[in-house]
């Protein structure tokens, strides 16, 4: 469509969480300094927290990527699983070959002892649980019996919880209060400021191989804040429409009326439209 015309590589504002185009703004470092901190520290369970769109996916697989050697990772995007099947997945990721093995004790035994295995090697085992506000009780609970795993020194296994607010209102249920009790470190994502949604926006643009970092005009910028209130994934949608808009104008740079013809057109962005703003991003 337009990758021609404003000279990208390619698509700068794609909803999918791609690590190249992680933004370290302020509330995303923080989290991303918390979690390596609290790794190197071995402690054992930790959580972080954030609404819809605020880039918890992105934090996760970013994270990945900082770990050093000496740590193997188990990553479990997957939160729809029952207590086996969550023991099922960790064996798999740990390259464990259980076949069609569903006992509980036989799973849990051979986690035990291939973490006790890459522990002789070296090795930490890092766990991260994606989407984790969907998990059910008895997967939470036999993810807190991981935690058990430990040497009278540190925890060979470390678990990480993303997972929406509606994670913290279930730890604070009493059936649950063993887990609560055990997360070291919590963290919760805040939405980008608009002085952020600016750095933001020309990050995506020269990762994106634009070399005109100013292709949003300031007004623009202060725009797609307000309407996506601050929220990366609603940034990323308004900025998107915003360039389709200027591109059928043939426009060489996003304009305040662009963005707003693109809220206008998304559900999600329109409801912070102004009824005039409404009137006047139409042509």
């Amino acid at each position: 469509m337009y990758l021609e015309h404003f000279g990208f590589r390619e698509y700068p504002f794609n909803l999918t969480p791609d690590t190249d185009f992680f933004y370290a703004f302020g509330s995303h470092q923080e989290a991303l300094n918390v979690l390596l901190v609290a790794l190197e520290a071995r402690e054992g369970f930790l959580k972080v927290t954030g609404e819809v769109g605020l880039g918890k996916t992105l934090l996760c697989r970013t994270l990945l990527k900082h770990l050093e050697k000496g740590v193997a990772t188990a990553y479990l995007p997957n939160p729809h699983l029952d207590a086996n099947e969550i023991r099922r997945a960790l064996a798999r990721e740990l390259g464990i070959p259980i076949g069609g093995e569903t006992k509980a004790d036989f799973l849990t035994e051979a986690i035990q002892n291939r973490v006790l295995h890459l522990a002789r090697r070296g090795l930490r085992v890092v766990v991260l649980i994606d989407e984790a506000q969907q998990l059910s009780d008895a997967a939470l609970e036999a993810i807190r019996l991981w935690s058990n795993l430990e040497t009278e020194k540190s925890k060979l296994l470390h678990i990480i919880l993303f997972g929406q607010p509606e994670l913290d209102a279930r730890l604070k249920r009493p059936e649950l209060r063993q887990l609560a009790q055990r997360i070291s470190f919590s963290y919760e994502l805040k939405p980008m400021t608009p002085a952020i949604v600016s750095g933001y926006l020309a990050h995506r643009l020269k990762v994106a191989g634009s070399k005109n970092l100013n292709l949003f005009t300031p007004r623009a910028n202060r725009m797609v804040a307000r309407v996506s209130r601050g929220v990366p994934r609603l940034v990323n949608l308004c900025a998107h429409k915003a360039l389709l808009s200027a591109f059928g104008e043939g426009a060489q740079r996003v304009r305040w009326h662009h963005v707003l013809r693109a809220a206008a057109d998304t559900e999600t962005l329109k409801s912070h439209l102004s009824w005039q703003n409404r009137l006047w991003s139409w042509p």
